[in-house]
């Protein structure tokens, strides 16, 4: 489909739903400024067709808003439309029979034809229903490199983690923090995760998370992985801060020399008018294994005892993957966008770099999609206390890594 039969039917669309004007209130953990920014492009498209985004930002990362999002569906208060990954993370929300069935928008829509890849369309279905819109591929699988850093410390901007890792003695030496690292459970669990992929590689990373294959978990392969994330958690020791955002802003103002964090980091990047490639590099896969998860966001609908609010949730829906729309969200979001029919001429260095490995085919993914909340919460867990802890040894975390694979559902 070219863009212009996909704005036509996008048009098609929300002219045969049109409604009275209604007023959505729609929850997400946006906050920090690149993401407010970018957030901001789907409150305006909204706005603009007669309706009202009431912005219902909940403070704090994703593992502080989601709890919230479902205590007030399941709790009867349910807001219209909220953030949430595309994965698994809907469950049973949607055993529940409270989330709404967008099936017939994703039909008239043809999002089976231009969402790329199909697992992000598959993310949102279950018994063949539509659920959630997808609206962005955030992948984990990179590190962002400050040349200001670099600069001050004399050395040369790594290509590669092998690199990075001999570099950490430079940076120290001149004052910087090697890596910058929040105190989020999530974060260190992230970045265990894009480590997890580049040393180990993407077959051992299938075994582990896909096939739950416990004794690849506690293999001699994935003991290199834990060594190298004890590197890391070295190299993070003098990182304190909490927020991811502030973890980034060390980066670039040239405080730390690099973060193993999301594609989303380059929101902060722009809002600060730094060039990619000028003022830093990034490097997917760390600059090892050049691959891209394909996790990202999406979002839901509660059920609403209200057919006009329903036709209204469904505009929303639609607007989310329009192209203009897709276009000027992702740009600011630093995500890639979940349309494969759309030009991204104006995108950045990094979001090439992005594009190329996801049409080369390159991707695997995310452990939202793969792994309960249970078992993710555990990996978390674990990796909250490893990365706290510098007696907590490798090999004692793998052990429980890998008991904790064996038991994944």
């Amino acid at each position: 489909m070219n863009f212009m039969k996909a704005t036509t039917a996008g048009i098609a669309f929300c002219a045969a739903g049109a409604v009275s004007a209604a007023e959505l209130e729609v929850t997400h953990w946006w906050t920090s400024g690149g993401e407010a920014a970018a957030v901001a492009e789907f409150a305006k498209a909204f706005d603009a067709t007669g309706h009202t985004w009431i912005d219902g930002a909940i403070a704090g990362s994703g593992g502080t808003a989601r709890p919230i999002i479902i205590s007030r569906i399941i709790g009867g208060d349910p807001m219209h439309a909220t953030q949430l990954n595309h994965g698994r993370q809907a469950e049973e929300l949607i055993e529940a029979g409270l989330l709404l069935d967008l099936t017939d928008v994703a039909e008239a829509e043809g999002w089976k034809d231009i969402v790329n890849p199909t697992s992000l369309l598959d993310s949102c279905t279950v018994d063949g229903k539509v659920y959630c819109a997808p609206v962005n591929i955030h992948s984990w699988q990179w590190i962002w490199l400050s040349h200001k850093a670099y600069e001050d410390a004399g050395v040369p901007v790594p290509s590669n983690w092998d690199e990075y890792v001999a570099s950490a003695a430079a940076l120290e030496a001149a004052g910087k923090i090697p890596l910058a690292m929040g105190q989020q459970a999530w974060q260190s669990s992230g970045a265990f995760g894009v480590i997890n992929v580049a040393v180990g590689g993407v077959e051992l990373w299938n075994k582990i998370n896909v096939q739950k294959d416990a004794e690849a978990a506690g293999g001699p392969e994935m003991a290199k992985v834990f060594e190298a994330a004890a590197a890391a958690r070295a190299m993070a020791a003098n990182s304190n801060v909490q927020d991811w955002n502030q973890a980034t802003n060390l980066v670039i103002t040239g405080q730390a020399g690099a973060q193993i964090m999301g594609d989303w980091a380059q929101g902060e990047f722009q809002v600060a008018g730094q060039v990619a490639g000028q003022d830093y590099t990034c490097l997917p896969g760390l600059g090892v294994n050049e691959v891209i998860s394909t996790g990202g966001d999406a979002f839901y609908f509660p059920k609403q005892d209200d057919p006009e609010i329903e036709k209204a949730q469904k505009e929303l829906a639609a607007l989310l993957l329009s192209p203009e729309v897709q276009v000027n969200f992702n740009l600011k979001k630093g995500s890639l966008p979940v349309r494969g029919d759309i030009d991204l001429a104006a995108a950045n260095d990094c979001m090439k770099k992005g594009l190329e490995i996801l049409a080369a085919g390159n991707i695997l993914l995310s452990g939202d999609q793969v792994l309960s909340a249970d078992t993710s919460g555990q990996i978390e867990d674990l990796m909250v206390e490893f990365w706290n802890d510098p007696s907590y040894s490798a090999a004692d975390a793998q052990a429980k890594y890998a008991s904790i694979i064996a038991d994944a559902d």
